[in-house]
């Protein structure tokens, strides 16, 4: 077995967020079983800021991702209070097809520091050493097989708060220097940075064509006929309005906004975005009168509602 060391360790947002559920809603300390893989990913290129000029940016980063995860019902399930890992109990929980996938394990207690115990570097040193248990890297050429030596440890603060936080972090356990060593955690999303975990694609699913043309009114609804009116009268009037505004920039200037041209059509759409801005302030000056005089027409019917109460019937 290689003790390779790894880049990072990676995670999808919904698996850690079950751990923590799953740990939460305990009654004690768990631990468990992470499955998933380690592979080589390029790191990505596509990125704003400026280009690193290390040579160690262009190699492949060996990345171990946990895609699934295994609580028993109790702790120390596979291994007893020295650390030391039971075969029988382990080969029990590790059915045929998760055996591969077994990469490390996970250990979860309640107001405790968050560093790894002499019990859990023993568990750790078990697992690391035990040559059944190894797996081979997913997209390596060659027959480099790795140990199950991830470790992730959650905890809760050690004074009580008010709101309920969980701690966590990921270690990779080094034969060669019998250690811990701290790794980085990536909580894996949709997007570039993450493009390696879920293979190359590329989108071929075109946009559907939206219908903006004004439905039609229905024999149902003839009670509505004159509101339906109304407020298509309303419509077609804020619409020509707007295209007022716009009749200077057609849409099909948008194309130029794009290409060495661009700079000579900035100045009708700045000019357009001055007039939307003009038209917006004007609406809003319409709505704070119309708000001012449905507040003095209230104040009025108060008084005259106050001045029929103190009156009262004859």
């Amino acid at each position: 077995m290689e003790d390779l060391p790894l880049q990072k360790v990676a995670i999808s947002g919904p698996t850690l967020t079950y751990m923590i559920q799953r740990f939460s809603s305990s009654l004690g300390d768990v631990d468990g079983f992470l499955f998933g893989h380690v592979t080589h990913i390029a790191p990505s290129t596509l990125s704003d800021d400026s280009p690193q000029t290390s040579s160690d940016s262009d190699s492949p980063q060996l990345v171990a991702t946990v895609t699934s995860f295994l609580c028993p019902s109790s702790p120390l399930s596979f291994y007893d209070a020295l650390g030391r890992v039971d075969s029988s109990s382990l080969h029990r929980f590790l059915s045929p097809q998760t055996h591969h996938q077994f990469i490390g394990w996970f250990s979860a207690r309640r107001k405790t520091p968050i560093r790894p115990s002499m019990r859990e570097f023993s568990v750790s040193r078990s697992l690391s050493t035990n040559s059944q248990l190894s797996f081979p890297i997913k997209n390596s050429e060659n027959p480099i097989k790795l140990s199950p030596c991830i470790f992730l440890l959650f905890a809760t603060p050690l004074q009580d708060q008010l709101i309920h936080t969980h701690e966590y972090r990921a270690y990779q356990f080094r034969v060669s220097t019998q250690s811990f060593e701290p790794k980085s955690i990536d909580i894996v999303n949709i997007g570039p940075a993450f493009r390696g975990h879920y293979g190359s694609f590329s989108p071929n699913s075109p946009f559907p064509m939206l219908n903006c043309e004004l439905s039609s009114l229905s024999a149902m609804n003839e009670d509505r006929r004159d509101e339906a009116l109304s407020e298509i009268k309303q419509v077609s009037k804020d619409q020509r309005e707007l295209d007022m505004c716009a009749e200077d920039f057609p849409v099909s200037n948008l194309s130029r906004l794009i290409g060495s041209e661009a700079s000579n059509h900035t100045a009708g759409l700045e000019n357009l975005y001055e007039k939307m801005l003009a038209k917006i302030d004007s609406l809003a000056r319409q709505v704070e009168k119309s708000n001012a005089k449905v507040f003095e027409q209230e104040a009025h019917n108060r008084k005259l509602r106050y001045k029929v109460a103190r009156t009262g019937p004859e």
